[in-house]
């Protein structure tokens, strides 16, 4: 009798531990969902916030490229019709200077007479 007591209750002990590590398991496994759904929705908010971050950044590089397009047309546009400016002052300038080159050149021409011919003087 003494040995089937001794049977009964290792047999109780054993399937109590198996119990109580089945119930253990199953903590540790509802445990790990909810650390994994956790996990998800964290994830799932990072990739709409990066999302939401790329499109922000993606309107702000389309309306910096159309303001630089904007101003360099300006800029360029200025830049020719200064230059268009400076052509046009440097080409009245430069028939003023011919002109009065000219003007020089024939007083000279005309106040500067001296003969062809040596004068026997000149030996």
């Amino acid at each position: 009798m003494r040995i089937t007591s001794l049977v009964i209750v290792l047999v109780a002990a054993t399937a109590l531990a198996v119990l109580g590590q089945e119930g253990t398991i199953e903590e540790a496994k509802h445990g790990a969902k909810k650390a994994g759904e956790t996990i998800k929705n964290g994830l799932e908010t990072v990739g709409e916030k990066t999302k939401d971050a790329a499109e922000a950044v993606g309107e702000k590089t389309k309306e910096t490229a159309e303001t630089v397009g904007k101003k360099t047309k300006e800029t360029v546009e200025t830049v020719g019709q200064k230059t268009k400016e400076g052509a046009k002052a440097a080409g009245r300038k430069s028939k003023k200077a011919s002109r009065k080159a000219k003007a020089q050149a024939t007083d000279e021409r005309s106040t500067n007479r001296e003969p062809n011919t040596p004068s026997p003087n000149d030996r």
